[in-house]
């Protein structure tokens, strides 16, 4: 790779983590080179992990160096996010102790939790603890620890050693990206230690993500595909690869 490839590849990684997605035209006309140039760029980047290609630009994976934060969660696909949580929380069924992971997902699975009925809900995120705490007959357990700027979670051995004293009905997870290879990941390891004792005090384990989570690898292995009861996710996750997930144990929902 010469030079000039170096330092626009690393200024098409710059841009996708600042803005959340990149544009081919746009890249092309900024940086002024051909767009298949930055076709190729951006090939090479999703060959290195750096990057997933969309059609007509890529958006940045998360890694052990980089992650967004909540606040950008918060803003980026919304509605997608908002029908996975409600189909999430339909799958309750009669649990009654509850985890609820990080994450702007499963902040919107809490929101969507019933609050006609006695509830205990588990977290390490004070976002979801504090959409929960004036809820008639919801209890709220929130777990110790060194609370992580970005996300406004807890982690550490704190967090994980209060989990390990529950006995759970139902975790509600996310990752940064699943994929059936290397099952689920997060940048953090901290926070996959977080994720993975959650997930062991639980009898059952449901997944909620969107479809750009799905054949992502970040830098921590917290799970295994097998592992979970369900997966939610959302239409735009082909039906033929839903149906692969499927075939490694999981029920997957597409909403």
């Amino acid at each position: 790779m010469t030079g000039t490839a170096e330092e626009r590849r690393r200024e098409i990684v710059r841009a996708a983590r600042a803005t959340g997605s990149v544009d081919v035209t746009a890249l092309a006309a900024g940086l002024g080179v051909a767009k298949e140039t930055v076709r190729r760029d951006l090939r090479a980047l999703e060959e290195h992990g750096l990057v997933r290609r969309t059609h007509g630009g890529a958006y940045p994976v998360e890694s052990a160096g980089f992650e967004t934060t909540l606040a950008f969660r918060a803003t980026s696909q919304v509605p997608e996010k908002r029908r996975i949580a409600v189909a999430a929380a339909e799958l309750l069924g009669d649990a009654e102790t509850v985890f609820v992971d990080e994450g702007f997902t499963p902040q919107l699975i809490a929101e969507a939790l019933p609050r006609d009925r006695p509830l205990t809900v588990v977290t390490a995120s004070l976002p979801v603890a504090g959409a929960l705490a004036g809820a008639d007959h919801v209890q709220v357990l929130l777990l110790g620890g060194r609370v992580r700027a970005g996300t406004l979670a807890t982690v550490d051995h704190w967090t994980t050693t209060m989990l390990s004293g529950f006995v759970l009905d139902l975790a509600y997870v996310g990752a940064n990206g699943i994929s059936r290879e290397h099952g689920l990941t997060t940048p953090d390891p901290a926070v996959g230690e977080v994720k993975a004792r959650a997930m062991r005090a639980a009898r059952r384990t449901v997944f909620a993500g969107v479809h750009t989570k799905f054949g992502a690898a970040s830098f921590c292995r917290f799970a295994e595909v097998g592992a979970l009861e369900a997966i939610v996710t959302s239409l735009q996750l082909p039906a033929a690869e839903a149906h692969r997930y499927a075939l490694l144990g999981p029920q997957v929902v597409r909403v």
